[in-house]
């Protein structure tokens, strides 16, 4: 969980960042419209990548291991997030951070495109197969965990710094705090063995030489529904917590401060349900608890986003907790149901895949939803 901790809140601390900073400090030629749409692009770009990381990354956890892969992954991510806190703006080298900017969210892009899949198997080969769908659970975690600590960040740096100061240096800080916690996560990931399952797939020779050929000629119609699983989840996250914030903020005169208390406290009531929806699965089938969190997610999409043009604060944090709690049941179940479908030879390579699939288009859901906005007057 400390690995999925660290990948979530460097891309939430990307998303928050985005929202505010990134537009004006970036790509500020393009103005106010042009530049936060254009953040919001930046974002999507590293969900594009997202599936030729999982190709690569699937194919060495399916052939090297899940454990090596998962070191390569985590580093890649702090190294490049780290380096974002360094790099010049636009009114200091001109398009040249720009440029930069975008192939370092490349190279997140790409490592988180493994990461998934193998933090599942991690939890999951390394569980009785009763207790297999609670321990997939785990891992997701990592998301409500990775964005109570990049608001928590942001809501203290508000607290102790001017927006000039903010704007002007401060907003490097939470990029830099990835260092010192990739550092533990490497130290946490070195102790950690390869799977028992793994082991027996090198045991008995029945490695896949090409993992990402074989899945789609074995299991066609799973990775359908892993990728159909997966959407409701990620587009959900992606949509609660980067579009709403700008949203909040830009035309529904919130203050920056109220949405991220907002998003933290959803946050914290995720880390209940999370692994209660975790336990369920066991109970009922992960499957069956995917499908009643599309069935609630559907329906409190419209009315939660109608309500919050005559929101109060209280219920802006009680549309905030809903429209947060209610995908994680298919968030929660997720990894359990996509544990089911695939054997474990190419597993980490569905895995991987099919979730880089789903956040692929989930990325372009602040920037889709912000066009729609525009258009339309944001009636």
């Amino acid at each position: 969980m400390v690995g999925t901790s660290l990948e979530s809140f460097d891309f939430y601390v990307f998303a928050y960042f985005s929202a505010f900073f990134l537009g004006p400090l970036f790509f500020s030629p393009l103005g106010e419209f042009g530049s936060t749409l254009t953040s919001f692009l930046t974002i999507a770009l590293a969900f594009v990548v997202r599936p030729i990381g999982a190709v690569l990354f699937g194919y060495m956890g399916d052939r090297l291991g899940r454990r090596a892969t998962l070191l390569w992954t985590i580093g890649i991510m702090g190294v490049a997030t780290g380096l974002i806190g360094m790099l010049p703006t636009y009114a200091q080298a001109g398009w040249l951070g720009a440029a930069l900017l975008i192939a370092l969210r490349i190279a997140q892009g790409l490592s988180l495109g493994g990461e998934w899949g193998g933090s599942i198997l991690i939890a999951t080969e390394h569980s009785s197969p009763v207790r297999r769908a609670f321990f997939a659970a785990i891992p997701q975690l990592g998301s409500p965990v990775g964005s109570i600590l990049s608001a928590t960040v942001y809501i203290v740096m508000t607290q102790v710094l001017s927006a000039e100061d903010l704007a002007a240096w401060g907003w490097r800080i939470p990029f830099l705090l990835a260092i010192p916690l990739l550092a533990v996560s490497l130290y946490l990931r070195l102790t950690i063995t390869e799977t028992p399952v793994f082991r027996d797939v090198v045991a008995e020779g029945r490695r896949d030489r090409v993992p990402f050929v074989t899945m789609f000629a074995r299991r066609p119609l799973a990775i359908v529904v892993a990728i159909g699983a997966a959407l409701l989840g990620i587009g959900s996250y992606s949509l609660m917590n980067t579009y709403t914030v700008n949203y909040g903020v830009a035309q529904l005169g919130f203050a920056y401060q109220d949405l991220l208390v907002a998003t933290t406290i959803g946050g914290l009531l995720q880390l209940v349900t999370i692994p209660l929806f975790g336990w369920w699965s066991t109970r009922i089938g992960s499957a069956r608890v995917v499908m009643w969190g599309a069935l609630g997610t559907l329906l409190i999409t419209f009315p939660m986003y109608f309500l919050l043009q005559f929101a109060t604060f209280p219920i802006l944090v009680g549309t905030m907790i809903i429209g947060g709690i209610l995908p994680t049941m298919a968030w929660a179940a997720l990894g359990g149901l996509m544990n089911d479908l695939f054997p474990d030879h190419f597993r980490y390579s569905a895995l991987s895949l099919s979730y880089a699939i789903a956040a692929t288009v989930s990325g372009f859901v602040p920037a889709l939803t912000l066009a729609l906005g525009e258009a339309t007057a944001y009636a």
